[in-house]
């Protein structure tokens, strides 16, 4: 007769444990939705990046929160591994930019689809609009000296009735607390807060961020392509710190909004700003927004060096040497961005570009290649496409995500304190921990 597994949580970890349990277990999943993967049915703007057909090694690199925690998920079930399930589930996938994995529907309810069909393939029960209230549990007797267990799970208490479900394993994949309309309000570590088990807040995490620049909603709506991006903390906003400390830097694609700035390159280094201002040193009080200070500068031409830029600026010079400077640049910057750099390069915006000095053309090369920013906050859960923090990795065992304290008590998805950039990460990280917590 196969043991008892029950999984709190109808998302992609919690979908995925519960499927490659069935083998080995007879498994009910809780889900306090009226159906499964609410927020897969939104990742990818309801395309759906089912993962990133990258190596292992450049998963492991993509990773912002304990990447050497998830080594030996990634190797047992890595991204072909994947990929050849949802094949085997009848979904065709299409590799993107980025190594990025669709489905070639392009529809996010496709995969939610496949996985749906496999529950029912495999007899897997869903219990629909309904909320653990709290998990049965009692201290743990050890029978062998080197089991450090404090408890031991039984089952679960659920809400309406308080009707109570035995089990011989419980998986907790519940979800941070990103997109909390999905049902990602931080219930797991409401759970297992008793227990004694180390957790650190939950914090937005891949989401846009604010500046204090008013120039930025003068651009608003501006897509920015092949461009540098870096990101320091100044000692003299973070005591703390020895030195000043990038905490980003990187190349790719960004978005001006209303309020500050988006897009690939700000939401990766949302992570690692959301990582910095939370970490011990920098630690906020719980649920407070904090105090974010950091200077961000753009190099809107990376490709050329200051001297090869200025050439390149001498060329448009040539041809445009009767015009006004602030119709100089029309060849090399998009024209809703042309206002902001003649202000920034303090050149008057009508003097001929025949009398322009060489000082001045220095410091349009400057500002081109050193247009700066002053972040000074990030948007909330509601903007977030993941959270971090959650469940601390040293309280968890890799091989099947059992809570070390807590006997037969798993632990799956967002949950937990591990997070990664965009690109079908964050999906790997949910399939893989997902297939180890079904050992």
């Amino acid at each position: 007769m196969k043991k008892k597994m029950i999984v709190i949580g109808a998302g992609a970890a919690g979908m995925m444990t519960a499927i490659q349990a069935s083998d080995r277990y007879d498994v009910t999943i809780i889900e306090k939705n009226e159906k499964p993967g609410r927020k897969l049915y939104i990742t990818g703007k309801g395309r759906c990046n089912v993962t990133n057909a990258s190596d292992e090694e450049t998963f492991l690199k993509n990773v912002v929160s304990n990447p050497r925690f998830l080594y030996s998920a990634i190797y047992s079930y890595n991204q072909e591994a994947v990929m050849k399930d949802f094949n085997k589930w009848g979904i065709d996938l299409k590799l993107e930019r980025g190594n990025r994995v669709f489905p070639v529907s392009d529809r996010s309810s496709d995969i939610i689809k496949a996985l749906q069909n496999q529950l029912a393939k495999r007899k897997i029960k869903v219990i629909y609009n309904t909320s653990v209230r709290k998990l049965i549990y009692e201290p743990y007797v050890s029978e062998n000296l080197k089991d450090k267990y404090m408890y031991q799970v039984k089952g679960v208490e659920l809400s309406g009735e308080g009707r109570l479900l035995a089990a011989d394993v419980i998986v907790l994949a519940t979800g941070g607390l990103s997109y909390p309309s999905t049902g990602s309000t931080g219930d797991g570590l409401k759970l297992i807060r008793k227990m004694g088990i180390e957790t650190s807040e939950p914090r937005p995490a891949l989401v846009p961020l604010e500046t204090v620049d008013r120039c930025v909603a003068d651009m608003m709506g501006l897509s920015l392509k092949n461009v540098s991006v870096k990101i320091t903390a100044k000692k003299e906003n973070y005591p703390a710190l020895k030195k000043d400390k990038v905490i980003f830097e990187d190349f790719g694609e960004m978005l001006f909004t209303h309020f500050g700035v988006s897009g690939p390159l700000c939401l990766s280094a949302s992570s690692y700003i959301s990582s910095f201002v939370y970490d011990k040193k920098n630690r906020v009080i719980p649920n407070i927004k904090p105090t974010i200070k950091l200077d961000m500068e753009i190099d809107l031409k990376p490709a050329l060096t200051e001297e090869e830029l200025d050439k390149r600026v001498l060329r448009d010079f040539e041809e445009f040497h009767n015009k006004d400077f602030q119709n100089s640049l029309s060849k090399l910057l998009p024209r809703i961005m042309i206002p902001v750099v003649v202000e920034r390069s303090y050149i008057k915006p009508d003097k001929k570009v025949n009398e322009i000095t060489v000082e001045e053309r220095k410091r349009l090369i400057r500002t081109l290649k050193h247009f700066k920013l002053s972040i000074n906050g990030m948007r909330g859960f509601d903007e977030a496409i993941i959270s971090g923090g959650g469940i601390s990795v040293k309280e968890i065992n890799p091989q099947n995500m059992e809570l070390k304290k807590v006997k037969n008590l798993r632990v799956a998805g967002e949950i937990i304190d591990c997070d990664a950039l965009t690109g079908g990460f964050n999906l790997q990280i949910a399939w893989c921990i997902g297939y180890m917590a079904a050992d």
